[in-house]
């Protein structure tokens, strides 16, 4: 969960900023609910029930969280340590982008 990491390194504020903007982009883009009602396989009550406005934030917050976490507690030290990270949120995020236009092709 996004700011576990920066509590655990003594980074308090910064922790408790992620882990308020996780509980945030959680409720706003009903997170919780399309997960499950994915995994039950109501896909069109998947996506009718998603906040996309709010969903497409969680990506970036999700893998910032892990590479400051990581990177403060001394990871990270070649200059390229930062990409694996930013392409993780840039693919999370454009795949949320494009899903529709996956789902539809595949289903």
């Amino acid at each position: 969960m996004p700011g576990f990491g920066q509590l655990l390194n003594g980074w308090y504020l910064k922790g408790l900023l992620l882990v308020g903007l996780e509980f945030l982009i959680n409720i706003q883009s009903n997170l919780n609910e399309i997960i499950i009602s994915s995994f039950h396989g109501e896909i069109e009550n998947t996506i009718n029930q998603t906040n996309y406005q709010w969903l497409l934030f969680y990506p970036c917050v999700y893998l910032f969280g892990i590479w400051d976490a990581h990177k403060d507690a001394g990871g990270g030290t070649t200059p390229y340590a930062v990409v694996p990270f930013a392409f993780g949120a840039f693919f999370g995020t454009v795949g949320i982008i494009f899903h529709v236009t996956f789902s539809v092709r595949c289903g």
